[in-house]
């Protein structure tokens, strides 16, 4: 494959982690980088300045030991307030500002932002243009392929992202009204790929290496977006990266190696969040990994409960045989 390159950035990898709101923090964008990840945006952010004070919103714009290209992602309505908040992210830090027009969820959408913007091409030109025009880093954007069914834009707002100087696309191959439910379609997003010229990247439903494979072939895309198919496995990153590499399936990992990633991945949240949140923050990652052992439901359901690090490291380890 050909590397992508967003402005003067070369990813290592063409294989993305998506920006997932309460799962892509710093510990977990560390571990999907260390496994080959080509990029790992932030947790969205709002365009808000007052809401930034915050201990959740001081964590998200948190880069401390990130490797390079840095990418934030940033979400609202405002054309100044987009703007403000590129420009104050690149000054503390970010390589790389990523607009989320993507996000499904009711309360953004709610609000008119995320993949409610794309019912406002013109909104969405002045959006754009106003966080390119305001920054010196490179700008991504994040789509789906509409806002419903009978109202598929991207390949339009694609045109317009490449107008405004839009130096990469990552496109989610479902509309904002199918949420996460049925298949994903990448039909849309091969004809993007075909219709602009910068970088592009396919989201949706890619979930093993030959998936992976198959939607880059029949796409012509750039680059793959994963985002829920990481949660309990931030190896698949490498999987995908050598199989693509060399067309063979890596074996599974062994189990002391999984332990040692889940012991890891706890105690970087602890330290990010504190003991109490970094406990209940941990319980869904390890909801995630356990997820990928049937059998592990007894063990799952004993780890979610429990209060303390202490707690949840030991009942782990003990697990695993490991003292």
């Amino acid at each position: 494959m050909i590397p992508v390159k967003i402005g003067p950035y070369v990813l290592p990898s063409n294989v993305v982690l998506a920006p997932m709101a309460g799962v892509t923090d710093r510990p977990f964008r560390h571990l999907c980088r260390r496994f080959g990840a080509g990029l790992a945006a932030s947790e969205m952010l709002t365009a808000e300045v007052r809401l930034w004070d915050t201990p959740k919103s001081r964590r998200r714009m948190d880069h401390s030991g990130e490797p390079s290209p840095r990418v934030v992602q940033i979400a609202g309505i405002d054309p100044a307030m987009m703007a403000d908040a590129a420009q104050r992210n690149v000054d503390a830090g970010a390589e790389i500002i990523d607009i989320n027009m993507g996000c499904p969820a009711k309360k953004v959408c709610n609000r008119l932002a995320g993949s409610a913007l794309m019912q406002d091409e013109a909104l969405v030109e002045r959006i754009l243009h106003a966080v390119v025009r305001a920054v010196s880093a490179p700008v991504m954007l994040k789509t789906r392929t509409g806002w419903n069914r009978d109202n598929k834009n991207a390949i339009r707002i694609a045109e317009i992202a490449e107008d405004c100087g839009i130096q990469a696309l990552s496109v989610h191959g479902r509309t904002r009204a199918d949420m996460f439910q049925g298949a994903a379609e990448h039909d849309t997003v091969a004809t993007i790929k075909a219709t602009v010229k910068i970088p592009v990247f396919a989201n949706g439903d890619i979930d093993t290496p030959q998936r992976a494979y198959e939607i880059l072939q029949s796409t012509g895309c750039d680059g793959v977006m994963i985002g829920r198919a990481a949660q309990g496995r931030p190896w698949i990153f490498d999987e995908v990266n050598f199989f693509l590499h060399s067309g063979k399936l890596r074996r599974d990992l062994p189990p002391e190696n999984v332990r040692d990633i889940m012991r890891a991945h706890l105690e970087d949240l602890y330290a990010l969040y504190g003991d109490e949140t970094g406990v209940r923050v941990a319980r869904k990652h390890l909801s995630w990994y356990l997820r990928q052992h049937p059998g592990q439901e007894v063990l799952r359901n004993r780890l979610v409960t429990l209060e303390t690090p202490h707690e949840q490291l030991s009942m782990l380890l003990e697990h695993f045989h490991f003292g």
